[in-house]
């Protein structure tokens, strides 16, 4: 079957409400902005405005807020035939603080984990390269057992598996359930992307790099690219080994929301493109730093093929 979609994003559609002020606590924030929010929601979207073709699996309220992510997605030419729109459930919403560091959250869950086996059909997975997902979207069933279930269908089918362990235990409280889903999921040898406040949270301490990569590549990912903020990403590959690239300069950070998954979409369009793992963490910190310097979402008007140095 013709692969005409580059990646399946499957997981949280949400509207995160981000604080006005700079640097404040959700205590102290008077005004929120709202924009379409949702890892794998941002992760189809960068996608496709890097000209690959998106399709989110994903489930939001029959309400207001449900509208206003569709038409999003769809203005951002995002395919919205796998979203769902349930009635008596209100879209999930996050408030989110501003912050040049890592923001603080309080998360509202409602429509967004009711993700059930019929919205991932073969047909789709057929057409497909990549199937992507996140720590967030497995914290809570039907979700869980449906993108799992998923993941491993795909894997048969031959698409490339990813997953985000933006791991919080604000949203999944069970850290050692968390381990075991997780555990089930790398079995399908993911790209995995994760940071080192997602290790930190996920382990309740820090933990080496050499830790946590053992412990990755322990799970079946041959893939593990570990983001450090100012100090740059470190990639551990089970055939190439090991290497770090230092963080991009950058001046002026308005948002750090969503900055991890402009990195990953810029590294899983790179892959797409078939460049090697240097070249793929080199595009993705690009694509990061453009979005750190952006409040919301990646800027308009700009040729992300020239600003990422990318032959067409």
């Amino acid at each position: 079957m013709e692969k005409i979609i580059d990646i399946i994003c499957a997981g949280e559609v949400l509207i995160d409400f981000i604080g006005h002020e700079v640097n404040t606590s959700i205590n102290r924030t008077k005004d929120y902005h709202r924009f379409l929010g949702g890892s794998p929601t941002n992760v189809a979207v960068n996608a496709s405005r890097l000209g690959l073709k998106s399709a989110l699996i994903a489930t939001c309220g029959q309400d207001g807020l449900g509208e206003y992510i569709v038409r999003k997605l769809k203005e951002n030419n995002v395919s919205t035939t796998q979203v769902k729109k349930l009635e008596g459930v209100p879209t999930s919403i996050i408030l989110v603080s501003k912050s040049s560091g890592t923001p603080d959250f309080i998360p509202y869950r409602e429509a967004d984990y009711q993700i059930e086996q019929n919205q991932i059909t073969d047909e789709l997975l057929e057409s497909a390269k990549i199937f992507h997902t996140t720590c967030f979207a497995l914290s809570k069933d039907p979700a869980r057992t449906t993108i799992l279930e998923g993941a491993k269908r795909a894997k048969k089918l031959g698409l490339l598996t990813s997953i985000d362990i933006n791991f919080s235990e604000r949203i999944w409280p069970d850290r050692e359930e968390a381990k075991v889903v997780l555990k089930e999921y790398l079995s399908t040898n993911p790209l995995v992307k994760l940071s080192e406040d997602d290790c930190y949270r996920l382990f309740a301490e820090s933990k080496t790099e050499d830790f946590i990569f053992e412990y990755f590549h322990g799970l079946g990912a041959s893939t593990i690219c570990l983001t450090k903020g100012k100090d740059g990403v470190v990639l551990s590959n089970s055939d190439f080994g090991m290497f770090h690239q230092k963080a991009l300069p950058i001046e002026d950070i308005k948002d750090t929301t969503g900055a991890g998954d402009a990195f990953w979409t810029g590294f899983l369009y790179a892959q797409l493109e078939n460049k090697n793992l240097e070249e793929s963490i080199t595009i993705a910190q690009k694509l990061a730093v453009l979005k750190l310097q952006n409040v919301g979402r990646l800027p308009e008007g700009i040729n992300f093929k020239d600003y990422l140095n990318i032959e067409s």
